[in-house]
C-alpha cells in the first residue's frame, strides 16, 4: 500500500456528493451520514453544483411508471414502516425501488429480530435464519445471473455475514466495493472480516481514494496502530484535516497504544468542533474513567443526557459515571438500557461484564462477556474478562483458553502475557510461565509485575541466583510500584540473600527499607539483629586472629602492615560494589535472560504458546454453552 497516495480533492468532493444522493435515495442513512460528514470537512473545496451530475441523478434509477410507488414507499421507509414500504415496491423492477424493496424487507426482519433480542437479552445470529431465507434465495439467484448492482451486493453481503458465511461475505463485499466504491457501508462491513495484515493486502480492492481510509481503519481494527496512525496523519496533511472521522480514528489508535492523554486531547478538540455529537462518546468516557477524571465524567454525562437521553451512547456514558462512583447496580441498569436500545452494542456488553465482576456476580459476568464476543469476536476485553471470570471459579484450563484468545488479539500487551503466565503456573507448567513473564517484560511491562512474577517463580524453583537480578530491576523504580506488599517481599528476599552471602551493607540497606511497612517490620528488625550479631562475631574473629598473629614469635611487622592494607582495599571494594550495584542491575537481568534464551527465541512476529492438552475444543464448546456448569 502506498501511504503517499495522491488525492484530487475536487474528484473526492464530486464522488461524495454523488454518493450522498445515491445513499439517500435508497434509505442508507448511516452511509449517507458518514459521506456527508466527510463532505463537510472538504467545505473549502469548490465543485460545480446546480447542473451537476448529482442533480441529474436525483431520480435516476427510478422508472417513470414506478415513481409514485417509489416516493410513497420511501416516505414509509423514512418513518420506519418497513413492511408498508416493501409492500408498495414489491412489483418494481428499476434499480432504486427494487433495492428499496429488498432493503425494507431485510430491515423489517432485522427489527423484529432485534426486538426479540431486547426481550431475551441474548445475541444469537442464527435464531432467525429462516426469516432471511426468501430474501437470500432471491439475492443468490440474481447474483448468479449478474443482475445485482453494488448496493444490492452490499445487502447480499450483509445477510451472508449475519448467517456467519464469512468467506462468501468477503467475496461479495469486494464485488460490491468494486461496483460502488463510494458506498461506505460495504467497506465498513468488510473491515471486521479481515483477520490479519496479509489478508488485507491480498484483497482485490479498487485503486480508489476510499481504499486509503479503509486500510487505515482496518489497521486500527487489527490493533496495528502505528500503521493506521501513519495513514490518517497523511490524510490530514492532504486536505482531510477538517473531516471529523479522521481525528476520531487517531484518538482510538492512541487509546489502543495507551497514550491516554493524547487521545483525550483529540476527543476534547472534537467535542469543541461538534458539541452535540454522540458518536464514540463512550470511548471518550472510558478514557476519562481510566484517568479517574470524575468531574469531567459528570459534565459529560449531563451533556449527553441533554442531547439525547435515550441513545445507547448516552446510557453507556451515564453507566460509566455511576461505575466510577462505585455505584455498580445503577451502572448495570444503564448498560441494560443501552442494550434495550441496541442489543448489538458492544461497549455495553463488555462494560456490564466488568460491573458484574465488581459485584462478584461471576456467572452474570460470563454471560455478558459471551454476548460481547458474539457481537464482535475481536473484542479482546471480553476474552480477557472471560479468562478472569473462570480464574475466579478456579477453572484454569478454561481460563487459559480465553487468555490465549485475548493474547492472540493483543500479542504485545503485557497484561495478557502476565495472565497467561499466572495460569500456566497454576497448571504447574513453570517453563512456559517463565516464557510468558519474560515476553511480558520484553514487550514493555504495563503493570510492572512481570519481573516480580519472574523472580518469584525462580524462587519457587530454588534458583535464587536468577531471581536476584530480576528483583533488583523490579525495585529500581520503587515509586512506580503500586503493590507495596510485593515490593516489601522483594526487599526482604534481597536482604536475606545478601545477609547469607555476608554482604552486610547491602543486606542492611534493604532491611531498613522494610521498616517502613507494618507487614515486614518485625521480620526486618530480626534481620537487622542477625546482621549486627554476625558483624560483631566477624569483628571479634578478626580481632582474635590479629592478636594471635601479633603474639606469634618472629612475626614480621611489615607483613602485618601489608595485611592491614589489604583489608582496607577489600573494604573499599565492598563499598564500590554497593555503589555499582544499581547501575549494573540491567546488565545482570540481561545476563540471566540470556541464560534462558531458548525460552524466548523464535517468538516473533507472533508469540506462540503450547496448547493445553487437557482442554479439548469439543468438550469446551459443550460445557461452556451451559451457564449452569460455571457454578460447578
Amino acid at each position: 500500500m502506498d501511504e503517499t497516495f495522491s488525492l484530487s480533492l475536487k474528484e473526492v468532493k464530486q464522488d461524495l456528493v454523488l454518493g450522498i444522493v445515491e445513499c439517500n435515495k435508497r434509505g442508507l442513512v448511516q452511509s449517507a451520514k458518514w459521506l456527508s460528514e466527510l463532505n463537510h470537512g472538504l467545505s473549502d473545496v469548490a465543485v460545480k453544483t446546480g447542473a451537476g451530475k448529482s442533480f441529474e441523478n436525483l431520480f435516476a434509477g427510478v422508472g417513470a411508471e414506478e415513481y409514485d410507488d417509489y416516493v410513497l414507499a420511501k416516505s414509509y421507509f423514512d418513518v420506519r414502516e418497513y413492511d408498508r414500504c416493501a409492500h408498495f415496491t414489491r412489483n418494481c423492477a428499476s434499480p432504486v425501488p427494487k433495492f428499496l424493496h429488498m432493503y425494507a424487507s431485510y430491515m423489517s426482519k432485522e427489527k423484529k429480530r432485534l426486538d426479540n433480542m431486547s426481550d431475551n437479552s441474548i445475541v444469537n445470529g442464527n435464531s432467525h435464519v429462516k426469516d432471511f431465507s426468501d430474501l437470500l434465495t432471491t439475492l443468490r439467484t440474481e447474483h448468479g445471473q449478474r443482475k445485482l448492482d453494488g448496493y444490492c451486493l452490499y445487502l447480499y453481503g450483509v445477510i451472508l455475514k449475519k448467517l456467519d458465511l464469512n468467506q462468501m461475505a468477503v467475496q461479495i463485499f469486494v464485488e460490491a466495493i468494486n461496483a460502488e466504491p463510494t458506498m461506505w457501508g460495504s467497506w465498513l462491513e468488510l473491515a471486521p472480516l479481515v483477520t490479519d495484515k496479509a489478508m488485507l493486502q491480498n484483497l482485490k480492492l479498487p485503486n480508489h481514494w476510499m481504499k486509503q481510509i479503509f486500510i487505515g481503519y482496518t489497521y486500527i481494527e487489527l490493533f496495528l496502530n502505528d500503521e493506521g496512525i501513519k495513514i490518517f496523519e497523511n490524510l490530514q496533511t492532504n486536505g482531510f484535516g477538517k473531516c471529523i472521522f479522521i481525528p476520531t480514528q487517531l484518538a482510538i489508535a492512541f487509546s489502543n497504544k495507551r497514550d491516554v492523554d493524547k487521545s483525550i486531547e483529540i476527543f476534547q478538540h472534537l467535542h469543541e468542533m461538534d458539541p452535540f455529537r454522540l458518536d464514540n462518546l463512550d470511548s471518550y468516557s472510558n478514557l476519562l474513567f481510566v484517568k479517574d477524571m470524575k468531574t469531567e465524567m459528570a459534565h459529560l454525562a449531563h451533556k449527553a443526557v441533554d442531547i439525547n437521553k435515550y441513545s445507547p451512547e448516552t446510557c453507556c456514558v451515564v453507566g460509566n459515571y455511576y461505575s466510577i462512583r462505585a455505584d455498580h447496580h445503577k451502572a448495570v441498569v444503564y448498560f441494560q438500557r443501552a442494550l434495550k436500545l441496541n442489543p448489538r452494542y458492544l461497549s455495553a456488553w463488555t462494560l456490564m461484564g466488568h460491573e458484574f465482576m465488581e459485584m462478584k456476580n461471576t456467572n452474570a459476568a460470563i454471560q455478558s462477556y459471551r454476548q460481547a464476543v458474539e457481537v464482535n469476536r475481536r473484542d479482546f476485553r471480553a476474552w480477557y474478562g472471560l479468562g478472569q471470570a473462570y480464574e475466579i471459579l478456579k477453572m484454569p484450563f478454561y481460563s487459559l483458553h480465553y487468555y490465549k484468545a485475548a493474547q492472540q488479539l493483543r500479542p504485545y500487551d503485557s497484561r495478557m502475557l502476565v495472565a497467561l503466565g499466572e495460569t500456566y503456573e497454576k497448571l504447574e507448567k513453570a517453563s512456559t510461565a517463565l516464557k510468558c513473564y519474560q515476553k511480558a517484560y520484553n514487550v514493555g511491562d504495563i503493570e510492572g509485575v512481570a519481573l516480580y512474577n519472574l523472580a518469584r517463580l525462580y524462587e519457587k524453583q530454588n534458583q535464587i541466583e536468577k531471581a536476584i537480578p530480576a528483583l533488583l530491576r523490579f525495585c529500581s523504580n520503587e515509586n512506580a510500584i503500586a503493590d507495596k506488599s510485593s515490593l516489601c517481599h522483594a526487599y526482604m528476599t534481597l536482604g536475606n540473600f545478601y545477609e547469607k552471602n555476608e554482604q552486610f551493607d547491602k543486606a542492611s540497606h534493604f532491611a531498613y527499607k522494610c521498616l517502613d511497612h507494618e507487614d515486614t517490620k518485625r521480620e526486618a528488625e530480626a534481620l537487622l539483629k542477625t546482621i549486627a550479631n554476625k558483624r560483631q562475631q566477624k569483628t571479634a574473629a578478626a580481632a582474635s586472629s590479629s592478636s594471635a598473629a601479633a603474639g606469634t614469635p618472629g612475626a614480621d611487622p611489615e607483613g602485618d602492615s601489608e595485611s592491614g592494607e589489604g583489608k582496607g582495599k577489600a573494604s573499599d571494594m565492598d563499598l564500590e560494589e554497593v555503589e555499582m550495584d544499581e547501575s549494573n542491575v540491567g546488565r545482570m537481568v540481561d545476563m540471566v535472560m540470556a541464560q534462558d534464551d531458548m525460552l524466548v527465541e523464535n517468538d516473533e512476529p507472533e508469540f506462540q504458546l503450547e496448547q493445553a492438552a487437557e482442554l479439548e475444543n469439543s468438550s469446551l464448546s459443550i460445557i461452556m454453552e451451559d451457564g449452569s456448569d460455571a457454578n460447578e
